[in-house]
């Protein structure tokens, strides 16, 4: 391990069956006296879901806004501060997936401004990309429903449309700062287990990778190994029983493994995602491909390119996948990681989603090489658009 700087400062976590319970508990630790809850329109309105939530903050309860969708809109953040306004709130819960958690970020950061002016934080979007925190952010605890890894994070996507948002052009936009890193994390597999399995199947391949490139990544640390290897080991047999059947069960140990892989992933100095999000993102730009489908199909392609340019720490990540006794220790992980995704019943094929066709892989590539999270991959590593779509037609 060469020298390295790791400076990370994540919420609480409180994780097991019933954590929902102890939502007030978590309220009362951050000084806020009244939460907002945002969701999407399902899980805001699924009894099994919102009830428990609910009942936890008790008094601490200041309403439920059911608004958020897959877009992560502005607009949505905006009107969650407007509702924060108008219920008294001084504090957020982020209850569902990736969208809900980065909706609430991003109206932390809205919330944080002097005043808040809709077409001012439209115009601020689209000519930046972001939305600057500017003092000081109401507290976001997260609670998961999906295994996709928004938790333990300071970034967040946002974009906008002059469709439903105060901009004149699309924008596809993110916030970083570390002010917008959950104050806590309530991971309860009693709620993870009412998401619907196609949903939560997928969402879980997307987790997954995230442990797979905290170890090959240049931010890695011994910190994000320790937590990243513990996490991965938990997952490779958690996973494929998930995909059998989602239970409590099965999403205890899931959701286990998915806070570990999360530990230092977003930070200050560094960050640990890189080739597979990267081609998620390219994928996702160009079609109407789901992420978690993406991820499925892509990482093993996109692990045997990587293990042909450079070392990508293979032996590692073979201990962490149980196959370290393999002659081969990069295919074997190839291999180890395909597996997952079999036991998930995801897909294998991009033939076989909604993901671009071959005449636009070459858009996709360009965008691959042009992620912002190129900057994390190994040293030597130099990605080409021409190697970029020799990937993609293997996906294919």
């Amino acid at each position: 391990m060469t020298a390295y700087r790791f400076a990370y400062k994540p919420g609480a976590v409180r994780y097991g069956a019933g954590a929902a319970g102890a939502l007030d508990d978590e309220l009362a630790s951050l000084g806020a006296e009244r939460a907002l809850v945002v969701s999407g329109r399902t899980v805001g309105t699924t009894p099994e879901v919102i009830d428990p939530v609910c009942e936890g903050l008790g008094d601490r309860l200041a309403g439920v806004l059911p608004e958020t969708t897959p877009d992560k809109r502005v607009s949505t953040a905006l009107d969650v501060v407007e509702a924060m306004e108008a219920e008294g709130a001084d504090a957020l819960v982020g209850l569902g997936g990736g969208s809900s958690i980065d909706v609430s970020k991003a109206a932390a950061a809205i919330a944080s401004k002097d005043s808040v002016d809709r077409a001012a934080v439209g115009a601020e979007l689209e000519e930046t990309g972001t939305i600057a925190v500017e003092g000081e952010t109401p507290p976001v605890v997260a609670v998961p429903t999906t295994l996709a890894g928004a938790d333990l994070s300071q970034v967040a996507g946002i974009n906008a449309d002059p469709a439903t948002c105060p901009v004149e052009t699309r924008v596809d936009g993110g916030l970083s700062d570390a002010a917008l890193m959950s104050a806590a994390v309530v991971g309860d597999p009693e709620l993870v287990a009412t998401t619907p399995e196609s949903v939560l199947t997928a969402s879980a391949m997307n987790g997954f990778d995230k442990g797979v490139e905290t170890l090959y990544t240049s931010a890695a640390t011994p910190f994000t190994d320790a937590t990243a290897v513990r996490g991965l080991n938990v997952l490779a047999d958690a996973l494929p029983a998930l995909g059998d059947s989602v239970t409590v069960e099965t999403a205890t140990p899931s959701l286990e493994g998915l806070l570990l892989v999360q530990y230092g992933i977003s930070r200050p100095d560094g960050g640990t995602l890189g080739l597979i999000h990267a081609f998620g993102h390219g994928l996702t730009a160009y079609s109407d491909i789901q992420q978690g489908a993406a991820h499925a199909v892509i990482a093993p392609h996109a692990l045997r390119y990587l293990f042909g340019e450079v070392d990508g720490r293979r032996a590692l990540l073979a201990a962490a996948l149980g196959v370290e006794d393999a002659d081969d220790p990069a295919e074997a992980v190839v291999a180890a990681v395909a597996d997952v995704r079999d036991g998930l019943g995801l897909p294998a094929r991009l033939r076989d989603t909604d993901g671009p066709d071959p005449d636009q892989f070459t858009d996709v590539a360009r965008a691959v090489v042009d992620d912002r999270l190129v900057v994390n991959l190994p040293e030597g590593l130099e990605l080409t658009v021409e190697d970029m779509e020799r990937v993609l037609e293997a996906a294919y």
